[in-house]
């Protein structure tokens, strides 16, 4: 029997800060949540439960205003599992492929619900998900320190396209833990999912990303929806504690309206300031109170991935890059970077109208 862990709104970690350094907040208390996850991570790496031992990876930002967090991890490269070939965004779940049914149950760190009292029913395409489970289970070929992934009620066979569930369970995950490093992210097929089974992924990334304070375009503020500037072309929403349910709904709006219309997506969750188009006090620049939520609509990449490719996914939009070889770790430039990330984006006039399709799809809900 896995280890429970019940949690609510009350466990939520508000009184975040981003000072100098990185890593956790210094006099801040380390929340239950990530006690429970880290320790539950460690004790399976020394049980030798992953593909490759994780040690202290080389890394370094490279120079330039992107502030491109590289870290150089060539086992993943070599040791993780085959990804499934997927042939469309709307993929059916296909329980003779790997899926998280088939996993060793030591993998397994512990199952969340949300206390009874405060939860009330998600609806997902008519499906109730109240007081359903999230199970977190260890990735096998991690990225980084503590990278798990985050499966609702793996059961339920659900295929790999985002639930208001699964999107509001991924903000709380960031709300409970103390540590401004815990960044949660999804896959879209089509977007370098690699195992058609619905899941988010988690990991502990101690450095800051510039995605925290970058500025943003007010499209739809209301809905807590804006247009990323100075960073690869995407969406950005905005939450604090109070406002979770709420924002959540409208990020599962877009993700569905994506997915209608075929376009492939990454979403990435972090801690950041609250969103301003203009230069803000750096007191209100360095608070870490809410949530940024990242959506990037993108050119849709089918059949299995080319491992020996540099992938862009969900941690490389926002600023991570994981290389899988020395000589591009060592070498490459922010400019090398931008380049390939241009490659997997939208057209300018593409991603203009979608904003405008989405403006009036937000506006009119």
């Amino acid at each position: 029997m896995p280890l429970q862990f019940v949690y609510s709104s009350q466990d939520f970690v508000t009184d975040m800060c981003r000072s100098s350094g990185n890593g956790p907040q210094a006099g801040l208390a380390q929340s239950q949540f990530d006690t429970r996850i880290q320790a539950g991570w460690t004790e399976r790496m020394e049980k030798g439960l992953f593909r490759y031992p994780l040690g202290d990876l080389q890394t370094r930002v490279l120079p330039g205003h992107c502030g491109y967090v590289a870290q150089l991890n060539i086992q993943r490269g070599v040791e993780r599992r085959k990804p499934q070939e997927i042939l469309s965004i709307q993929q059916a779940f296909n329980a003779k492929q790997f899926n998280f049914n088939k996993i060793n149950p030591e993998e397994i760190i512990l199952e969340m619900t949300k206390h009874a009292e405060q939860e009330t029913a998600i609806q997902d395409n008519g499906q109730s998900h109240q007081h359903c489970r999230m199970v977190v289970l260890i990735n096998v070929s991690p990225l980084e320190f503590g990278h798990c992934l985050f499966v609702p009620d793996p059961t339920c066979c659900f295929p790999q396209i985002l639930t208001r569930f699964a999107i509001q369970v991924g903000i709380e995950c960031v709300l409970l833990s103390s540590d401004l490093g815990f960044r949660v992210g999804f896959n879209s097929l089509g977007a370098f999912a690699s195992v058609n089974h619905l899941h988010l992924h988690g990991y502990y990334l101690s450095h800051e990303l510039k995605l925290e304070t970058v500025s943003v375009k007010p499209l739809v503020p209301e809905r807590g929806f804006y247009r990323l500037l100075d960073l690869p072309p995407g969406f950005l929403f905005y939450t604090e504690s109070d406002t979770v349910d709420r924002v959540a709904r409208a990020i599962c709006e877009v993700t569905d309206f994506l997915v209608d219309g075929n376009i492939a997506h990454n979403l990435f969750v972090t801690r950041g300031c609250q969103p301003c188009s203009s230069v803000q006090k750096e007191q209100d620049q360095c608070s870490r109170r809410g949530v940024r939520i990242a959506v990037w609509p993108r050119k849709s990449s089918f059949g299995a991935k080319e491992e020996s490719a540099f992938n862009v996914a969900l941690c490389e939009l926002a600023g991570h890059l994981p290389f899988k070889n020395k000589k591009d770790y060592e070498l490459a430039t922010e400019k090398d970077v931008v380049d390939i990330i241009q490659r997997y984006l939208l057209p300018d006039q593409d991603f203009v109208k979608l904003e405008q399709k989405l403006i009036r799809h937000l506006s009119n809900l």
